[in-house]
């Protein structure tokens, strides 16, 4: 009988960081694959048709072709619920699981899934993102009493410029907001390379960092019964 375990992953078109991070960090597991479908997304802002991007019926058009694939889990892996709303990672992953059959997960769920599972209520946060989009994450989280203790953010709307900022940047950006003595430390964008500076910096700083893509890997993973202990120099949270 075939064990294989497909996991599908949903992106933004111009994303060009999670595909080869999630690969690398899947070497050390046999017989798990990741499968990506796209659709666009070119920026990140407030405006309109920025907003827009995220319209359900072009995500789960994406997840369609993914189910065809027979993946076992399908994640969006995308932090827009972060400043859109929990509530619309929620209902999406309900409208996967209707439209495909197959169950779903997102990025932003998952985060606030570990911050509960770890008692985390002051973290820090880094992100490329306009500061409009990083006060809107912020305020989300202080709604459901988690307070943003320092944060750095780039100011930029990319979304294809993310994946250009090199792992130095961010690592000193994580080093400037865990001045701050956060819980944990989060990396929040799929196309920005922090899961490269994780196992590094969370020795050095002794502070847990979530990165986006990490982070939703490693759910589901969980959610098809593969243990993650076997996932090394990728960060603390593949042993939980």
């Amino acid at each position: 009988m075939d064990n294989r375990k497909f996991i599908g992953m949903l992106t933004p078109s111009s994303n060009t960081v999670l595909e080869p991070i999630t690969n690398k960090i899947l070497n050390s597991i046999e017989g798990v694959t990741s499968h990506f479908s796209r659709f666009t997304v070119t920026e990140i802002s407030s405006n309109p048709n920025s907003l827009n991007q995220f319209n359900y019926s072009k995500i789960i058009e994406s997840a369609k072709l993914l189910a065809d694939a027979k993946v076992n889990v399908i994640a969006w892996n995308g932090t827009s619920a972060s400043w859109l709303g929990f509530d619309t990672d929620e209902n999406l992953c309900k409208e996967i699981k209707k439209a495909t059959g197959i169950n779903a997960t997102t990025t932003v769920l998952t985060l606030n899934e570990i911050f509960k599972m770890n008692s985390v209520k002051n973290f820090g946060l880094v992100t490329p993102y306009l500061e409009d989009i990083q006060k809107k994450i912020i305020s989300n989280y202080k709604e459901i009493g988690l307070n943003c203790v320092g944060e750095k953010h780039l100011n930029d709307k990319g979304n294809f410029s993310f994946s250009e900022y090199s792992p130095e940047l961010i690592e000193g950006l994580i080093r400037e907001v865990a001045k701050n003595k956060p819980e944990a430390i989060v990396v929040l964008c799929t196309n920005f390379r922090g899961a490269e500076v994780v196992h590094s910096l969370e020795k050095e700083l002794g502070i847990p960092i979530y990165d986006s893509v990490s982070i939703t890997l490693w759910k589901c993973l969980k959610m098809c019964n593969i243990k993650t202990e076997v996932i090394k120099g990728w960060g603390g949270l593949f042993k939980q």
